[in-house]
Formats: C-alpha cells, sequence, structure tokens
C-alpha cells in the first residue's frame, strides 16, 4: 500500500456540530510511515479521540511504532519501540488559543503529523542501547563483547 503525501490529515469539521463534550474516535496503523524530516517507522498505531470543548476541539491520542537506532555501546543496530500519549487543544479563534498556538484550519483539515512526530521524538533516548546488558566494545581493538571475547583486558 501507498502512503498518501499527509496521511495523518483528518477532516474534523463535523466536530464542531457535536454537543459539547461529546467525542469522535479515529484510528491510525500503516506497517511503514515516514513524518518528515526523516522520522521512518515500522507498525504505526494511534487511537485519536476528537472531543467538542468550549475553546475548540480537544486532541487525545495515543501512538506506538517501532524505529531502527544504533546502539551507543555495540554500535550495532537495533529495533526500539516508542510510544506517546498526545494532549492538544484546536483552539476556535485567536482568542482562545493555548501555548501550542493550534487553531482550527478555516476548511477543518487538520494534519496530526507534525505534533506526533514531536510527541515520538520526544520519547527517543539520547544515548539508545540494544540492551541492559550490552558489553560495548573493547576499546582496543574494536572487537563487539556481545559476539565474542578479545585478547585485550581492560583495566580496573
Amino acid at each position: 500500500m501507498r502512503q498518501s503525501r499527509f496521511p495523518l490529515r483528518l477532516n474534523v469539521g463535523f466536530v464542531l456540530s457535536l454537543p459539547l463534550g461529546e467525542s469522535r474516535e479515529v484510528p491510525f496503523e500503516f506497517s511503514k510511515i515516514t513524518l518528515a524530516p526523516e522520522l521512518e517507522m515500522s507498525d504505526f498505531k494511534g487511537q485519536t479521540r476528537f472531543g467538542r470543548a468550549r475553546q475548540g476541539i480537544l486532541l487525545q491520542g495515543d501512538f506506538e511504532a517501532w524505529i531502527n537506532q544504533e546502539c551507543t555501546r555495540c554500535l550495532e543496530p537495533f529495533p526500539y519501540r516508542i510510544s506517546t500519549h498526545v494532549e492538544e487543544l484546536y483552539a476556535l479563534d485567536e482568542r482562545n488559543v493555548t501555548e501550542s498556538g493550534l487553531i482550527v484550519p478555516q476548511d477543518g483539515n487538520i494534519d496530526l503529523a507534525p505534533i506526533v512526530r514531536e510527541y515520538l521524538t520526544m520519547e527517543i533516548p539520547i544515548q539508545p542501547i540494544c540492551k541492559p546488558d550490552c558489553k560495548g566494545l573493547c576499546p582496543e581493538c574494536g572487537q563487539n563483547l556481545n559476539q565474542g571475547t578479545c585478547s585485550h583486558r581492560q583495566a580496573t
């Protein structure tokens, strides 16, 4: 299946006609998805709820996916699961805008990609490790100590 250019764009204009407090759920699922710039993910799943609030539309969502990382100890690639919870208000007008600055567009189309990307990116560790007991590389010869030993002894 080919990914559309805006895979997380939705028309939520219908939410504005709902009574206050009412909401609608929208699921997402992609085997592969790329959120610009270059956040490539697999097995992406998301469940969103758009609720009618006095100030606008309240977005609540949970998203998860797998990304490829490189271990900072052994430098081997490994899959890493990221997940996040999103809660943002899309204001009806400038008077109700929050710190996020999100406003319901005139056409009712909201692209969740920038928000989802931002939230998921914050969940990526700065120094990812493939497994808690990763032994890393030998500082002398560069041997991956998870795959075998070398003749060098580390100073204690």
